[in-house]
């Protein structure tokens, strides 16, 4: 059959998307990827083999009103040019993945007949899901709680899709990776992460003067590096720090506990590796939709939650303190994810997807 899967935008949309994608073509289907033009996307694709339909979209940014006005004319632009663009590139059956990139080529299924399905990522779904779920087939979700936002829908929670390489249930390989020490890692490489690069330095520097055993993975982002490295090497913390790691997989292995944001991927990779982490959700995010990922991780036990107003260096030092001194702690956090991770959201997502094709 064939399968459009709008997907386009951010990283956080672009990858499962290309996952679920590479799981349906090795059913046999004929993938079709519907893009919104951006940068990342051009890196994002360096290894995909199919086809990509591009329809130049973009956003809501800030909060002028003549920005607005802007991209709302965008999107009237991109929905007609999607509505012709599925008269002659019509597929069987459309997922989107949100973002403003979904838009256009979600709205044109309703007047075009094809089956649309969603997949929400994020607790709170985004505008571009709460606009098409009207008319969409199936909306697949990450966090349960996320029916809740979509009362009346048919709503069936599948997980999130990642990459192969991120999808780990080998529980051994983790603990034997882990070693006797302690391992932090902690995750301020994005963007708006600075806070997370400014505190956790610090406050490994107070927790080494109580003679404290710990070793420090820190993905840092680029711009922070030199600063946070600086940190690390005065205080003489065993610590290794990269602006980007292709090997994510391997550093979340060696983890005891992460320190991150709440976005709907890393909450998905943390339950995929049953790692505990300490969540401070970026205050910024549109609804604060990552304190409700954050809350909803909490609420099963399998993370920590502090807002980044509250995120000291003494306060970390002491939690880190009480971490390393208690590891039945952890371990509990680590038991609690396992119990509510699901195992392969990509598979889950093309079985649903495949679900709600039209009989041919």
């Amino acid at each position: 059959m064939k399968i459009g899967i709008a997907c386009g935008g951010t990283g956080g949309h672009i990858f499962p998307g290309l996952a679920v994608a590479g799981e349906l073509r090795r059913r046999g289907h004929d993938i079709k990827l519907w893009m919104a033009g951006k940068d990342i996307e051009h890196e994002a694709l360096k290894e995909w083999q199919g086809s990509v339909i591009t329809v130049p979209s973009r956003g809501f940014q800030g909060r002028n009103p003549f920005d607005h006005f802007k991209t709302l004319a965008n999107l009237f632009l991109v929905r007609h040019r999607c509505c012709r663009l599925m008269k002659t590139e019509r597929p069987d059956i459309l997922l989107a993945m949100g973002s403003y990139a979904s838009i256009g080529p979600g709205l044109a299924t309703k007047s075009s007949g094809v089956p649309l399905v969603l997949h929400e990522a994020n607790v709170i779904p985004g505008r571009a899901n709460r606009l098409l779920a009207a008319h969409a087939a199936r909306i697949a979700v990450n966090f349960e709680e996320t029916s809740y936002y979509m009362r009346d829908k048919d709503v069936v929670v599948t997980g999130m899709p990642l990459r192969p390489e991120l999808q780990s249930d080998d529980d051994g390989l983790q603990a034997a990776e882990r070693g006797k020490g302690f391992t932090l890692l902690v995750m301020g490489g994005s963007r708006g992460a600075r806070a997370l690069n400014q505190v956790c330095p610090r406050a490994v520097e107070l927790l080494l003067e109580r003679d404290v055993e710990i070793e420090i993975v820190h993905l840092s982002g680029q711009a922070d590096r030199e600063d946070v490295e600086g940190v690390y090497r005065s205080c003489g913390a065993r610590a290794e720090v990269y602006s980007f790691h292709h090997d994510i997989s391997s550093i979340y292995r060696r983890a005891d506990l992460a320190i991150c944001r709440a976005g709907a991927s890393t909450c998905a990779e943390l339950s995929a590796f049953g790692l505990p982490a300490l969540l401070v959700p970026y205050p910024h995010a549109a609804k604060r939709h990552q304190m409700r990922n954050a809350e909803a991780m909490e609420r099963r036990g399998a993370a920590n939650l502090i807002d980044q107003n509250d995120l000291g260096a003494d306060w970390l030092a002491d939690y880190l303190y009480e971490s390393i001194r208690d590891p039945r702690r952890l371990e509990r956090m680590r038991a609690n994810t396992a119990r509510h991770r699901i195992a392969d959201g990509t598979e889950a997502l093309a079985s649903l997807v495949e679900d709600c094709l039209p009989e041919s």
